[in-house]
């Protein structure tokens, strides 16, 4: 009995090959998009001085990601989600690899920057619904909290890597910036010819006609009361965080707070999402699951009237690092249970979805925080009303207040 008892534990994390393809293709696309984000920019700045150039073609990628997301999730779902990943990152290294090249022979072009900004956008927006879907394909039911708290380090490892090594590359060789992510995409390409995913269960009929796979997505996760409180809870505070850091960044420069201590203040905001996602599991197997939505919501909303009162600049950044530190352990507890109830031919479009949510808050939230910039401190306190008034719906909720657990 014993014997059998071993052979059945599964292995951990760090030895599951599958997890380890999927979880460093989507961190090398997502430092792909930060070093991008920087980069180009900085290319068309050097080349044509024009900021409303720049300011375009970065649009052109938030467009991308927005067309692409809900037809992403439908394709996750229908297609192959090995080849899916597969293709992404082949063509997004081959589209990165012609701005390199272009570079290097003095071909610059803005349609071509244009061009590349919109594939690198659509592409980057379809490779998340495939690998998020294929997660529970690799990782076993009692691994699945852990691995989605490993996920949430990623994106803080690339805000803290990406910006920097793009800034430090492109003033070495104005080339190299894509020559380096062009290398990183296509060594995640070598890795998923070898990724296999278990056989998935046929695909039941849906709806038929144009839009029907995506009306089907829609109706079910919208039909699903806990999944859609919580995407509703989810796009308001992601609205009200992205509001406040551009409120934050903007008060600390106006108050003259020096270029490389608000650099160390943003950074603080990475290392404590570091942080929290290296004890989320921890942390989401020992606290009941109401206890963390509701103790969220209430502790960031306290964490950002602080921040009202207390001088800009490094202060701040301690806070907005506090803050960042419940992030990762309030989306283990969420996207654990979405991706647990989901069945396999929704996964994709429910990250989709998601996506969409966050998409929105991402878009919107900057317009916010410029509209309440002037308001210096009292922006600040818009951000934690508005955060508390969040975390009162959520303490009113029934559906929030009893979340279920998926602790196992």
């Amino acid at each position: 009995m014993k014997k059998s008892a071993v052979e059945t534990t599964p292995p951990p994390l760090s030895r599951n090959r599958g997890y380890a393809t999927l979880w460093s293709g989507q961190f090398l696309s997502e430092l792909g998009n930060e070093i991008n984000f920087i980069a180009i920019p900085l290319l068309i700045l050097a080349m044509s001085g024009s900021a409303l150039e720049a300011g375009l073609a970065s649009s052109v990628v938030a467009v991308g990601h927005l067309l692409a997301n809900i037809p992403a999730g439908v394709i996750a779902d229908r297609w192959d989600r090995r080849r899916t990943l597969l293709i992404c990152q082949t063509g997004r290294a081959l589209a990165i690899s012609s701005v390199a090249i272009a570079v290097w022979l003095d071909a610059y072009s803005f349609p071509h920057i244009l061009l590349v900004a919109l594939i690198d956008g659509l592409l980057g927006a379809a490779f998340e619904p495939a690998e998020q879907a294929a997660l529970p394909q690799v990782v076993p039911a009692s691994q699945l909290s852990r691995a989605v708290a490993a996920n949430t380090a990623r994106p803080f490892i690339a805000t803290l890597l990406g910006p920097a090594l793009a800034g430090f590359l492109f003033a070495v060789q104005r080339a190299i910036p894509f020559v380096v992510d062009a290398v990183m995409l296509a060594f995640s390409s070598v890795a998923l010819l070898f990724l296999r995913l278990p056989p998935r269960p046929e695909p039941v009929q849906e709806e038929q006609g144009p839009g029907g796979d995506l009306v089907a997505g829609f109706r079910w996760v919208l039909g699903q009361r806990v999944i859609r409180t919580t995407l509703l809870w989810m796009l308001m505070s992601n609205l009200v965080f992205t509001t406040l850091i551009i409120i934050v960044l903007a008060t600390s420069h106006e108050d003259q707070v020096g270029a490389g201590v608000i650099g160390l203040s943003m950074a603080c905001m990475g290392a404590g999402g570091l942080f929290g996602a290296a004890l989320a599991d921890r942390l989401h197997a020992a606290l009941p699951a109401p206890v963390v939505i509701v103790g969220f919501s209430w502790v960031t909303a306290a964490l950002t009237a602080l921040m009202a009162v207390v001088p800009s600049g490094l202060p701040l950044g301690l806070l907005l690092g506090c803050t960042a530190f419940f992030v990762p352990l309030a989306n283990t507890t969420v996207l654990t249970y979405q991706i647990t109830v989901t069945p396999d031919a929704l996964r994709g479009r429910l990250t989709a979805i998601v996506g969409l949510c966050g998409g929105g808050a991402a878009a919107l939230g900057p317009l916010l925080g410029g509209a309440l910039v002037t308001a210096g401190s009292a922006g600040i306190l818009a951000c934690a009303a508005a955060l508390a008034v969040v975390a009162a719906a959520t303490t009113l909720s029934p559906t929030l207040r009893r979340f279920p657990s998926t602790r196992l």
